[in-house]
């Protein structure tokens, strides 16, 4: 069976896992990475709290507030007036491809164990659409990010952004398009002390099509990035800079993608912010190879080969010509 033929009906959960059963490589929906096994445990969200649904701004306000556990459901369009503070031991879940957050983004600072799930996060001006900050334990799974390349690299900030030592993530299943400046992880060369020794982030099966910089980009942590495709990245998809370890295995580039990897220190021009027009200069970072990449008409730059070879955990790789069509089925919205 194609996994393509299988969605053409029905492209519901009970059918999406018929049809990912014929990939005997493919992971499930279930966490997986860093958020799933380090020292500190599974990220669970709200398990075992009560389950509430909300569908206006000040009902979510009040359902992720405080650290106890609580599942929250969010139906429909919510326009948030400031940033979303979103409490320890919550899952925020998306109701089917209705949940769509717009206004202002979503802030996970100084917390843990916090689950974010099928939520559409657009157009969002006064910063990032997910900031994790000061923060562990936080699965990022199945959503879609999305405002404009057209303006400019300024205009918007990130989509998902993770800082300030912030520690044990995966970010898988995202589907995220038309936007310049994608996923940071260590957003200030000044913070090395901070960062060093944290941001263990897992990034796999995510869609970046038609996006600009930082797919991701990383600083002083450790990346591992697997099974993604990239679809038109326009200038720079994965940097390793400032003495990060990044390890790059089974991905997928497309499209007029530039460079798809570099340890280059030098941020180039295209992104922001830069102090200069030929770029904003950083340290060299490391870059492993695992699994074999299908690069495309990209470019590579591999400065500094590093030290991370190897996951710390078991994860299912996906045969890499499979990856295309299986991503392009299976990230984004609607499908959990």
């Amino acid at each position: 069976m194609r996994l393509a033929g299988a969605l053409v009906a029905l492209f519901s959960f009970s059918s999406l896992t018929s049809a990912l059963d014929d990939y005997a490589q493919t992971p499930s929906w279930e966490v997986e990475g860093f958020a799933k096994e380090n020292p500190i445990g599974l990220t669970t969200g709200g398990k075992g709290g009560p389950t509430v649904t909300v569908s206006s701004a000040a009902a979510l306000k009040t359902a992720v507030a405080g650290d106890a556990p609580k599942i929250v459901h969010i139906a429909g369009e919510i326009v948030l007036p400031s940033r979303l503070k979103v409490g320890s031991n919550k899952s925020l879940i998306g109701v089917g491809t209705t949940a769509h957050i717009t206004g202002s983004g979503i802030d996970v600072v100084n917390g843990t164990n916090v689950i974010i799930q099928n939520l559409r996060i657009s157009f969002i001006t006064d910063n990032d659409c997910i900031t994790i900050r000061n923060s562990t334990r936080v699965w990022v799974d199945h959503n879609e990010f999305h405002s404009d390349i057209e303006h400019g690299p300024d205009a918007y900030d990130g989509q998902v952004d993770i800082i300030r030592a912030s520690d044990w993530i995966t970010v898988s299943w995202n589907y995220f398009h038309d936007h310049w400046k994608s996923s940071l992880v260590g957003n200030d060369d000044t913070f090395r002390d901070i960062d060093s020794g944290h941001l263990h982030i897992t990034y796999h099966h995510n869609y970046w099509r038609n996006e600009g910089t930082r797919g991701p980009a990383g600083r002083f942590g450790h990346q591992h990035v697997y099974n993604n495709l990239y679809v038109d990245f326009r200038y720079q998809a994965l940097h390793s800079r400032s003495d990060n370890q990044m390890l790059v295995e089974g991905n997928v580039f497309r499209g007029q993608t530039r460079e798809a990897l570099s340890t280059y220190g030098l941020v180039i021009p295209d992104d922001s912010p830069n102090t200069c027009v030929c770029g904003d200069e950083e340290l060299d970072g490391f870059a492993n190879l695992g699994a074999a990449n299908d690069w495309g008409n990209a470019t590579v730059n591999i400065t500094q080969v590093g030290t991370f070879t190897k996951a710390p955990y078991k994860y299912k790789l996906t045969q890499l010509e499979e990856v295309e069509e299986l991503v392009k089925a299976g990230a984004g919205i609607g499908k959990v």
